[in-house]
């Protein structure tokens, strides 16, 4: 019994080799430094079990053979051991054992917002088309309305960064009418995000001036003039664009939205 079970072991391991190639390079895309350690861990052990219970065949204990009749030479090349044939339920249900092991780690939004901000600590965003639904300062003489899909990755951002929203604006009503729509959607309740950080300015190159003083690890724009003009002195940026360009430069990364770049749509 006790060597049917340690066979069995076996021949799960061997199984387990056939499947990891494939499995690991799409698990390595999803795993964090953390994973990757526990991944290590657990391979060793399985290595060093595999390696104790692994016995020469010399030191194998010999069963008695029982006398029986003679096979036939012309069949004796088409017999198969029974070891090497192959149980399509028994395989079945080890890659189902396998798949469910080596699901794809899922991270939370804060994990993912890390990652893909390289840990950067500061950062610096405009608000139209990127925190606002409006895409022009005009529009904000209007009418101002958050965008709901992004307060989530916001406030996640504000949690670690020092996080500086900036907009053009027409006239000083402009500015009232935004800092209200941001705090009626809870964007200063977190504490990662204070009226005194939200800047404004007349012209497009006064944005530009902003980010280029403050210096960010990451700079958040939908203006693809901006990206260009800044691309040089700024570590990261990200261009919000519903149409995909090219990119930029090396350190420029393009999504559709805020939201869409950290995997929340």
């Amino acid at each position: 019994m006790a060597d049917s079970s340690k066979e069995d072991f076996l021949r799960l391991i061997k199984r387990v080799g056939a499947f990891l190639t494939v499995k690991i390079s799409n698990l390595w895309r999803h795993l964090d430094s953390r994973s990757v350690g526990a991944i290590a861990g657990l391979a060793f052990a399985v290595l060093f079990t595999w390696r104790l219970l692994r016995t020469p065949r010399g030191q194998q204990r010999r069963q008695p053979k029982r006398p029986g009749p003679p096979a036939s030479t012309s069949n004796s090349g088409n017999i198969a051991s029974s070891d090497d044939v192959s149980n399509p339920a028994e395989d079945s249900k080890t890659q189902d054992v396998i798949d469910e092991f080596f699901q794809p780690v899922k991270l939370t939004l804060s994990e993912i917002v890390r990652q893909r901000l390289s840990e950067g600590r500061k950062v610096t965003c405009r608000l139209l088309g990127v925190i606002l639904e409006e895409n022009g300062p005009e529009e904000l003489q209007k009418q101002v309305t958050v965008r709901s899909s992004v307060l989530e990755v916001l406030l996640e951002i504000t949690k670690f960064c020092d996080v500086y929203l900036m907009e053009q604006v027409l006239d000083d009503e402009s500015e009232k009418k935004v800092i209200l729509a941001l705090e009626e959607a809870g964007i200063f309740t977190s504490g990662g995000l204070i009226k005194d950080k939200v800047l404004f300015c007349s012209t497009e190159n006064g944005r530009s001036s902003f980010v280029r003083q403050l210096e960010p690890d990451w700079h958040i724009d939908s203006n693809p003039e901006i990206v260009h003009q800044l691309s040089r002195f700024i570590r990261y940026q990200l261009h919000i664009s519903s149409v995909k360009n090219e990119r930029a430069a090396s350190n420029v990364f393009t999504a559709t939205s805020l939201e869409q770049f950290f995997g929340c749509v």
